[in-house]
């Protein structure tokens, strides 16, 4: 049974930062993509980056220069650095993994970027 945890989520002011981690239950080199996904309330949940096994790397416009995506196999985890924040960031984020026709998610980490 694949697990995903997210982790790091929080309050944060405009222009600061947080990372967030993604942990699995298993190897990640397994996973032919990781990444992350973002929802705001009444919004359509969107792509917020990605990186396949072969280290392809995706982002969304909104983020791009300001998050990173990231992994550590010897710790079975996903990073998504998160700088220069803007209240439009405030969403939950949810950790995605896909290996061939199976998709996992994890339960998300509520994300508050306010004065």
């Amino acid at each position: 049974q694949v697990q995903l945890v997210e982790s790091g989520g929080g309050l944060v002011q405009p222009g600061g930062s947080l990372r967030l981690s993604c942990a699995a239950s298993g190897s990640i080199f397994s996973f032919d993509a990781m990444g992350w996904y973002r929802q705001a309330p009444g919004k359509q949940r969107e792509l917020v980056a990605a990186i396949t096994r072969s280290d392809r790397i995706n982002y969304a416009d909104s983020v791009k220069g300001r998050f990173t995506i990231s992994r550590d196999n010897a710790k079975n985890t996903v990073y998504l650095q998160m700088n220069s924040l803007k209240p439009e960031d405030t969403c939950v984020y949810y950790c995605n993994a896909n290996r061939g026709p199976s998709g996992y998610w994890g339960q998300g980490t509520q994300v508050t970027v306010s004065s």
